[in-house]
């Protein structure tokens, strides 16, 4: 009974070094980190029995440490056990029915103008922007940058974000397009082209690649996932650590090839739903 409760908080742990492996629509390397782990309690047990419970004791000891200073803690465990059971689940029964392939239509001469006052806004330069990006982008999900890589930096200033942003609309007469500098001071407050600008500027300071989209009465980011094996490892990373999130299905766009997921502030998690699926452009930053 003590091996097995070794085993519980163990499995976790060291699945944060196991890279992500998808076979189909199965996420396997938490099962994978269990049977390691089972294995190496069942080692113990055959080579040294009495060391099961120093086991114990040490592997309990380091969860309750993280917990106490904001390492991986038994949330962090509660929800890799959930992506396990019910995410896996879930992508068995639903395989592609939760991935949406929405196709732009590209490029209407008449928003020329709002895409210069859109770029003329960007700023990833600047120290204010660059020292907001990399704050807000170890904030959440450090304890998985081994599994995940550069993706959680995204994830993380993503959340903080679209969770503290605040839609304030322009005067009906004048369109305004705040700096990133700005939207920063005034407490991320703005509509959603001051938000396209300060989720797009931050982004790249961290080392993201974003585009703006332009609908009729709308404008939001996407970041880019890169190939199909980066798309995977970018739906698993969401589908793992934003499963608290009312997470409705990964919304994407696919083009030669490459990926490209939405970032807008009306969604809670990366990849939500687009407000609009009309685009009259769509610029590359």
């Amino acid at each position: 009974m003590l091996g097995l409760l070794t085993v519980i908080p163990l499995a976790p742990l060291l699945n944060r070094f196991i890279p992500p492996i998808i076979i189909g629509y199965w996420n396997f390397d938490l099962l994978l980190a269990i049977i390691i782990a089972f294995l190496l309690v069942r080692g113990i047990l055959w080579l040294f029995k009495p060391l099961i419970v120093p086991a114990f004791i040490l592997v309990s000891a380091i969860v309750l440490y993280n917990s106490l200073t904001d390492g991986y803690n038994l949330r962090n465990m509660l929800r890799d056990y959930r992506n396990l059971v019910v995410t896996n689940w879930n992508a068995r029964d639903h395989k592609e029915k939760d991935l949406y392939l929405i196709k732009p239509t590209l490029f209407d001469s008449g928003v020329e103008k709002a895409v210069k006052g859109l770029k003329s806004k960007m700023n990833h330069q600047d120290s204010i922007v660059r020292n907001f990006a990399v704050k807000h982008s170890i904030e959440y999900f450090d304890e998985y940058h081994n599994k995940y890589g550069p993706i959680v930096r995204y994830l993380s200033l993503f959340k903080y974000i679209n969770s503290n942003f605040k839609y304030v609309s322009d005067s009906e007469k004048d369109e305004y397009y705040a700096t990133p500098q700005e939207t920063i001071e005034n407490g991320l407050g703005g509509d959603c082209d001051d938000h396209t600008i300060l989720m797009i500027s931050c982004m790249n300071a961290i080392g993201g690649r974003c585009r703006m989209v332009l609908t009729e009465d709308h404008v939001y980011p996407e970041l880019y996932c890169g190939d199909k094996k980066s798309f995977n490892l970018m739906q698993e990373a969401i589908t793992h650590l934003f499963a608290t999130e009312n997470f409705s299905g990964l919304y994407y766009r696919e083009e030669g090839g490459y990926y490209w997921i939405n970032l807008d502030y009306t969604a809670h998690h990366p990849g939500g739903p687009y407000v609009d699926n009309k685009a009259y452009a769509v610029e590359e930053f």
